[in-house]
């Protein structure tokens, strides 16, 4: 028997002995999706976790807040404008007295309130802090930023309300200035204070803002846009911003508004929401448009952020597979070709 590889062997081959101890094998080093799945993925931010350090690092946002706050008190407390109102311009603003089919503490119930119970339910059933945090700041910063500008204007411009001339005249009886022929108005005078608040509409402004905020957010969770044609997720993501504009009807209805009022106020609602929800949120058709912004730098891969071992131990295993496919085929083939010398009378057992 000729030693392995002695010059009778095949060119480029040298085949060891069964017999012998067989040589080490170096295993290929996995690739990098293997490991990365060996990984076992990022522990989800809790609340009990995360929730201080958040609020630590948006500290400056938290202050902000309660600032915007007060300069909606203050703005609610100053006298507005009052414009010029002549005898001839109470013809369009003869509207009677009605009470508000949307009382004003319904407002922050479904435009705040609402949306907070619905992010919590998110949270109980995701426990992403992340997204909970920054759903109620951002949800805060656009009621509270539409608040301001809507006050501000409203004290600023003094538009009166189509009711004017009974919030003016309660007893009907009309009063004007002899030469210009002014107003003089001798009714309550918080009514007549509220009546020059007409454009633009806190009501709807309020509206748009806190419910335009729930629809890009439910938007961004039900991914309304991952173009899979279902149109019950666009009616979804409708339904808020439908109830909004419903309550900007009823303000027209109601003659505590000309529709000039709650158009603008809808507009600045609902551009307000978008900025606010986009700084802290990607855009619903965004691959990561499921979770915040920062959620991104605690899971870079936020996809796989609910995937359990499982699904890690079946990524490694056909990288393993492979390996243990490859040595067994190779002794296969090994020891065949023992067995045809042997059979051939080569007295050569390699």
């Amino acid at each position: 028997m000729e030693p392995a590889g002695s010059p009778g062997d095949p060119p480029g081959e040298s085949i060891e002995s069964p017999l012998l101890p067989a040589p080490e094998t170096k295993m290929p080093p996995p690739g990098p999706a293997a490991a990365a799945a060996i990984q076992l993925g990022v522990p989800p931010p809790y609340l009990r976790t995360h929730g201080a350090k958040m609020a630590r690092r948006h500290m400056y946002d938290w202050i902000v807040l309660l600032l915007l706050a007060a300069i909606e008190v203050v703005l609610n407390l100053i006298t507005p404008f009052h414009r010029f109102v002549a005898e001839f311009m109470m013809d369009d603003l003869r509207y009677p007295m009605k009470p508000n089919t949307i009382p004003v503490w319904a407002v922050p119930i479904y435009a705040v309130i609402l949306p907070m119970l619905i992010f919590a339910a998110i949270y109980v059933k995701k426990k992403n802090a992340y997204d909970l945090h920054h759903a109620i700041l951002g949800l805060l910063f656009s009621v509270l930023i539409t608040g301001v500008l809507t006050d501000a204007i409203k004290d600023g411009v003094g538009r009166p309300r189509p009711n004017f001339y009974y919030r003016c005249f309660p007893d009907g009886v009309p009063n004007y200035e002899a030469v210009t022929r002014q107003v003089i108005c001798h009714g309550d005078a918080k009514i007549i204070k509220e009546g020059h608040k007409s454009f633009p509409s806190g009501h709807t402004s309020w509206s748009f803002a806190g419910l335009g905020f729930l629809s890009w957010y439910l938007a961004g969770k039900i991914r309304v846009f991952d173009r899979g044609g279902h149109i019950a997720k666009l009616c979804i993501v409708i339904l808020p911003l439908l109830f909004a504009a419903m309550v900007g009807v009823s303000r027209v209805a109601d003659y505590w508004h000309h529709w000039q009022d709650v158009f603008a106020g809808g507009i600045l609602g609902l551009v307000v929401a978008s900025f606010c929800y986009l700084q802290f949120f990607p855009h619903p058709a965004s691959k990561h448009g499921l979770w915040p912004h920062a959620f991104q730098h605690h899971n870079p891969n936020p996809e796989t952020e609910n995937q359990g071992t499982t699904d890690a131990h079946q990524s490694v295993l056909p990288h393993d597979l492979s390996v243990v496919q490859y040595v067994t085929s190779m002794e296969m083939r090994t020891n065949g070709r023992a067995l045809d010398n042997m059979e051939a009378g080569s007295g050569r057992a390699w």
